[in-house]
Protein backbone atom coordinates (compact mmCIF):
# COMPACT_ATOMS: atom_id res chain seq x y z
CA UNK A 1 0.00 0.00 0.00
CA UNK A 2 1.25 3.61 -0.35
CA UNK A 3 0.20 6.97 1.09
CA UNK A 4 1.31 10.37 -0.01
CA UNK A 5 0.46 13.05 2.47
CA UNK A 6 0.18 16.54 0.83
CA UNK A 7 1.06 19.22 3.89
CA UNK A 8 3.15 22.37 4.46
CA UNK A 9 4.75 20.59 7.61
CA UNK A 10 6.32 17.45 6.43
CA UNK A 11 8.33 17.51 9.35
CA UNK A 12 5.71 16.77 11.11
CA UNK A 13 5.62 13.27 10.47
CA UNK A 14 9.30 12.21 11.07
CA UNK A 15 8.32 11.25 15.06
CA UNK A 16 5.12 9.27 14.33
CA UNK A 17 6.34 7.52 11.48
CA UNK A 18 9.31 6.57 13.11
CA UNK A 19 7.89 3.98 16.03
CA UNK A 20 5.16 1.39 16.73
CA UNK A 21 3.23 -0.68 14.17
CA UNK A 22 3.83 2.07 11.75
CA UNK A 23 7.69 1.99 11.74
CA UNK A 24 7.27 -1.57 11.74
CA UNK A 25 4.72 -2.25 8.26
CA UNK A 26 7.18 0.06 6.82
CA UNK A 27 10.09 -1.55 7.31
CA UNK A 28 8.54 -5.15 6.18
CA UNK A 29 7.62 -3.27 2.87
CA UNK A 30 3.68 -3.61 3.60
CA UNK A 31 3.24 0.32 3.26
CA UNK A 32 5.26 2.86 1.50
CA UNK A 33 4.19 6.46 3.36
CA UNK A 34 5.43 10.09 2.27
CA UNK A 35 5.24 13.30 3.26
CA UNK A 36 4.90 16.08 0.33
CA UNK A 37 6.50 19.54 1.48
CA UNK A 38 3.43 21.79 -0.93
CA UNK A 39 5.83 24.42 -1.00
CA UNK A 40 8.18 22.37 -3.65
CA UNK A 41 5.46 23.20 -5.77
CA UNK A 42 5.47 27.18 -5.37
CA UNK A 43 6.70 28.87 -8.48
CA UNK A 44 7.22 32.02 -6.07
CA UNK A 45 10.40 33.52 -4.12
CA UNK A 46 8.07 33.28 -1.11
CA UNK A 47 6.60 29.79 -1.74
CA UNK A 48 3.31 31.14 -1.03
CA UNK A 49 0.68 28.46 -0.20
CA UNK A 50 -1.80 30.69 0.94
CA UNK A 51 -3.79 34.00 -0.08
CA UNK A 52 -6.69 36.32 1.29
CA UNK A 53 -10.61 34.96 1.23
CA UNK A 54 -12.22 36.36 -2.19
CA UNK A 55 -15.36 38.25 -0.42
CA UNK A 56 -13.31 38.84 2.34
CA UNK A 57 -13.45 37.81 5.65
CA UNK A 58 -10.99 36.42 8.40
CA UNK A 59 -8.22 34.14 7.67
CA UNK A 60 -6.47 32.95 4.69
CA UNK A 61 -7.32 30.14 2.40
CA UNK A 62 -5.07 27.41 0.72
CA UNK A 63 -4.07 28.11 -3.10
CA UNK A 64 -4.95 25.31 -5.55
CA UNK A 65 -2.24 26.07 -7.89
CA UNK A 66 0.18 23.93 -5.70
CA UNK A 67 -2.28 21.11 -4.76
CA UNK A 68 -2.68 20.65 -8.28
CA UNK A 69 0.41 20.53 -9.03
CA UNK A 70 1.57 17.87 -5.97
CA UNK A 71 -1.65 15.98 -7.04
CA UNK A 72 -0.41 16.07 -11.20
CA UNK A 73 2.89 15.19 -9.98
CA UNK A 74 1.51 11.79 -7.98
CA UNK A 75 -0.30 10.90 -10.97
CA UNK A 76 -3.82 12.27 -10.28
CA UNK A 77 -5.53 14.58 -12.34
CA UNK A 78 -9.51 14.34 -11.82
CA UNK A 79 -11.13 13.02 -8.37
CA UNK A 80 -12.04 9.59 -9.98
CA UNK A 81 -10.66 9.17 -12.85
CA UNK A 82 -7.53 7.25 -10.95
CA UNK A 83 -7.21 4.02 -8.73
CA UNK A 84 -5.48 6.80 -6.07
CA UNK A 85 -8.11 7.92 -3.28
CA UNK A 86 -7.42 11.26 -2.19
CA UNK A 87 -8.60 12.51 1.04
CA UNK A 88 -9.21 16.15 2.64
CA UNK A 89 -8.90 16.32 6.30
CA UNK A 90 -12.16 18.89 6.86
CA UNK A 91 -14.55 19.81 9.73
CA UNK A 92 -16.99 19.53 6.70
CA UNK A 93 -16.53 15.52 6.39
CA UNK A 94 -17.88 12.34 6.72
CA UNK A 95 -17.17 11.43 10.84
CA UNK A 96 -13.93 8.72 10.60
CA UNK A 97 -14.91 5.76 11.91
CA UNK A 98 -13.71 2.06 11.83
CA UNK A 99 -15.84 0.68 9.26
CA UNK A 100 -14.44 4.02 7.10
CA UNK A 101 -10.51 2.22 7.73
CA UNK A 102 -11.70 -0.82 6.74
CA UNK A 103 -13.13 0.40 3.52
CA UNK A 104 -9.80 2.94 3.24
CA UNK A 105 -7.76 -0.26 3.34
CA UNK A 106 -8.57 -1.89 0.38
CA UNK A 107 -7.25 0.96 -1.99
CA UNK A 108 -3.47 0.80 -3.03
CA UNK A 109 -2.83 4.32 -2.88
CA UNK A 110 -4.25 6.29 -0.77
CA UNK A 111 -3.27 10.61 -0.81
CA UNK A 112 -3.95 12.50 2.23
CA UNK A 113 -4.39 16.39 1.86
CA UNK A 114 -3.78 18.54 4.88
CA UNK A 115 -5.39 21.85 5.55
CA UNK A 116 -4.56 24.80 6.78
CA UNK A 117 -5.72 28.10 8.02
CA UNK A 118 -9.48 28.59 7.16
CA UNK A 119 -8.86 25.45 4.76
CA UNK A 120 -8.86 24.87 0.74
CA UNK A 121 -10.07 26.50 -2.34
CA UNK A 122 -13.38 25.18 -3.11
CA UNK A 123 -11.91 23.99 -6.66
CA UNK A 124 -9.82 21.74 -5.15
CA UNK A 125 -12.67 20.20 -3.24
CA UNK A 126 -14.54 19.78 -6.22
CA UNK A 127 -12.18 18.40 -9.13
CA UNK A 128 -9.89 16.26 -6.78
CA UNK A 129 -10.58 15.46 -3.90
CA UNK A 130 -12.79 11.93 -3.34
CA UNK A 131 -13.68 12.24 -0.14
CA UNK A 132 -13.91 14.93 3.09
CA UNK A 133 -13.66 12.83 6.35
CA UNK A 134 -13.85 14.63 9.93
CA UNK A 135 -12.09 13.00 13.21
CA UNK A 136 -13.91 14.82 15.20
CA UNK A 137 -16.72 17.86 16.47
CA UNK A 138 -13.73 20.31 17.17
CA UNK A 139 -11.17 22.35 15.82
CA UNK A 140 -7.66 21.62 14.98
CA UNK A 141 -5.01 24.20 13.93
CA UNK A 142 -4.28 21.82 10.71
CA UNK A 143 -5.07 18.26 9.19
CA UNK A 144 -1.66 17.26 9.90
CA UNK A 145 -3.00 15.37 13.30
CA UNK A 146 -6.10 14.09 11.86
CA UNK A 147 -4.23 12.58 9.02
CA UNK A 148 -2.11 10.79 11.25
CA UNK A 149 -5.09 9.49 13.18
CA UNK A 150 -6.55 8.06 9.84
CA UNK A 151 -2.91 6.74 8.87
CA UNK A 152 -2.57 4.95 12.06
CA UNK A 153 -6.07 3.50 11.49
CA UNK A 154 -5.82 2.11 8.44
CA UNK A 155 -2.18 0.84 8.51
CA UNK A 156 -2.64 -1.72 11.51
CA UNK A 157 -5.21 -2.95 9.74
CA UNK A 158 -2.95 -4.13 6.66
CA UNK A 159 -2.40 -7.83 6.92
CA UNK A 160 0.77 -8.48 8.59
CA UNK A 161 1.18 -4.88 10.47
CA UNK A 162 0.14 -6.15 13.64
CA UNK A 163 1.81 -8.71 15.61
CA UNK A 164 -1.11 -10.57 16.64
CA UNK A 165 -3.61 -11.19 12.93
CA UNK A 166 -6.39 -11.77 15.44
CA UNK A 167 -5.87 -8.40 17.42
CA UNK A 168 -7.27 -6.23 15.33
CA UNK A 169 -11.02 -8.64 14.61
CA UNK A 170 -11.34 -7.77 18.69
CA UNK A 171 -10.59 -4.49 18.93
CA UNK A 172 -13.82 -1.79 20.04
CA UNK A 173 -16.13 -0.98 16.97
CA UNK A 174 -15.11 -3.65 14.98
CA UNK A 175 -18.27 -5.67 15.92
CA UNK A 176 -19.93 -2.73 16.66
CA UNK A 177 -19.84 -2.22 20.26
CA UNK A 178 -16.82 -1.18 22.60
CA UNK A 179 -14.09 -3.75 23.75
CA UNK A 180 -13.83 -5.60 27.20
CA UNK A 181 -11.84 -4.80 29.76
CA UNK A 182 -8.62 -6.53 30.11
CA UNK A 183 -6.10 -7.69 32.95
CA UNK A 184 -2.62 -8.98 33.49
CA UNK A 185 -0.68 -9.95 36.13
CA UNK A 186 -0.23 -9.72 39.15
CA UNK A 187 -3.65 -11.31 39.82
CA UNK A 188 -4.08 -9.14 43.56
CA UNK A 189 -2.66 -5.87 42.87
CA UNK A 190 -3.88 -3.69 46.28
CA UNK A 191 -6.30 -5.22 46.68
CA UNK A 192 -8.30 -5.49 43.17
CA UNK A 193 -8.04 -8.71 42.15
CA UNK A 194 -9.06 -10.25 38.35
CA UNK A 195 -12.02 -11.08 37.57
CA UNK A 196 -12.43 -14.93 38.89
CA UNK A 197 -13.64 -16.18 35.63
CA UNK A 198 -10.70 -14.61 33.88
CA UNK A 199 -8.87 -16.83 35.77
CA UNK A 200 -10.91 -20.37 35.44
CA UNK A 201 -9.52 -21.50 32.38
CA UNK A 202 -12.99 -21.90 31.01
CA UNK A 203 -13.04 -20.38 27.21
CA UNK A 204 -16.42 -20.19 27.49
CA UNK A 205 -17.41 -18.46 30.29
CA UNK A 206 -14.27 -16.17 29.54
CA UNK A 207 -15.94 -15.35 26.41
CA UNK A 208 -19.51 -14.94 27.72
CA UNK A 209 -17.99 -12.97 30.45
CA UNK A 210 -15.96 -10.79 27.81
CA UNK A 211 -19.08 -10.29 25.71
CA UNK A 212 -21.23 -9.22 28.00
CA UNK A 213 -18.60 -6.87 30.00
CA UNK A 214 -18.38 -5.47 26.11
CA UNK A 215 -22.10 -4.89 26.19
CA UNK A 216 -22.55 -3.54 29.64
CA UNK A 217 -19.55 -0.76 28.70
CA UNK A 218 -21.43 0.22 25.36
CA UNK A 219 -24.81 0.55 26.87
CA UNK A 220 -23.04 2.89 29.23
CA UNK A 221 -20.66 5.07 27.34
CA UNK A 222 -22.14 4.44 23.59
CA UNK A 223 -25.69 3.53 23.58
CA UNK A 224 -25.82 4.68 20.06
CA UNK A 225 -23.71 2.06 18.50
CA UNK A 226 -26.32 -0.60 19.83
CA UNK A 227 -28.39 0.91 17.07
CA UNK A 228 -26.13 -0.68 14.20
CA UNK A 229 -24.10 -3.39 15.94
CA UNK A 230 -25.23 -7.27 15.43
CA UNK A 231 -26.65 -8.55 18.43
CA UNK A 232 -27.86 -12.06 19.22
CA UNK A 233 -30.99 -12.87 20.96
CA UNK A 234 -28.27 -13.72 23.92
CA UNK A 235 -27.11 -10.18 23.45
CA UNK A 236 -30.59 -8.47 23.58
CA UNK A 237 -31.22 -10.96 26.77
CA UNK A 238 -28.28 -9.57 28.45
CA UNK A 239 -29.14 -6.00 27.59
CA UNK A 240 -32.65 -5.81 29.09
CA UNK A 241 -30.71 -7.42 31.93
CA UNK A 242 -28.64 -4.52 31.99
CA UNK A 243 -31.04 -2.27 31.54
CA UNK A 244 -33.46 -3.46 34.43
CA UNK A 245 -30.49 -3.21 37.06
CA UNK A 246 -29.28 0.12 35.93
CA UNK A 247 -32.99 1.38 36.38
CA UNK A 248 -32.76 -0.32 40.28
CA UNK A 249 -29.71 0.84 40.93
CA UNK A 250 -31.18 4.53 39.81
CA UNK A 251 -34.22 3.91 41.94
CA UNK A 252 -32.03 2.68 45.33
CA UNK A 253 -29.83 5.80 44.96
CA UNK A 254 -32.87 8.20 44.78
CA UNK A 255 -34.18 6.79 48.03
CA UNK A 256 -30.93 6.90 49.99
Amino acid sequence: MKIDILTIFPEYFSSPLAHGIIRRAIEAGLVQITPWDLREFTHDRHRTTDDRPYGGGEGMVMVPGPIFEALEHLGVDEAGTTSSKVIYLSPRGRPFSQEMAVQLVQHEHLVILCGRYEGVDQRIIDHLVDLEISIGDYVLSGGEPAAMVVVDAVVRLIPGALGCESSAEHDSFSNGLLEHPHYTRPRDFRGWKVPEPLLSGDHKRIEEWRRRESLRITLERRPDLLATAVLSTEDLRILDELRDSKGHDSTDREQE
